[in-house]
């Protein structure tokens, strides 16, 4: 895995993040990403190709917050999400990591061991939940 630190986002990313948000909302992620100092964007790489990103929040120097993951669609099921997961975990020292997500994501957290919490219907006709992974 690799850090990304500079205002270059490899086309991939875009795509990969079009996965995790809207394609309208892309620019305005990546930006905000880049930009702040309390946020971290990872890309994955399987022979030298881009096949999946995360992107963690810092909240504490225990407990970072995933703000987005997502692995290439032909490439899912092969635990790259959870070796980013665990890449993050060990690369910051947590004892705490945390992710908002939909229906789409639930089962890939549960899967991981994070504790699921049903937080309802936060947005109308969209159900969310809130993960969390204690680490160690």
């Amino acid at each position: 895995m690799r850090e990304i630190t500079s205002g270059v986002v490899h086309p991939t990313i875009r795509e990969l993040l079009s996965y995790a948000t809207t394609m309208e909302k892309v620019d305005y992620e990546l930006a905000r990403y880049i930009d702040s100092s309390n946020r971290k964007l990872y890309e994955y790489l399987l022979n030298d190709e881009i096949v999946g990103f995360v992107v963690v929040r810092i909240i504490t120097s225990q407990h970072d917050e995933i703000k987005h993951i997502a692995v290439l669609p032909k490439l899912r099921g092969q635990s790259i999400g959870s070796k980013m997961v665990k890449f993050v975990c060990e690369k910051h020292g947590l004892s705490l990591i945390s992710a908002e997500t939909d229906c789409d994501a639930e089962e890939f957290y549960r899967k991981y061991g994070f504790e699921v919490i049903n937080l309802g219907e936060k947005y109308p006709g969209v159900k969310r939940f809130r993960c969390e992974y204690k680490v160690g």
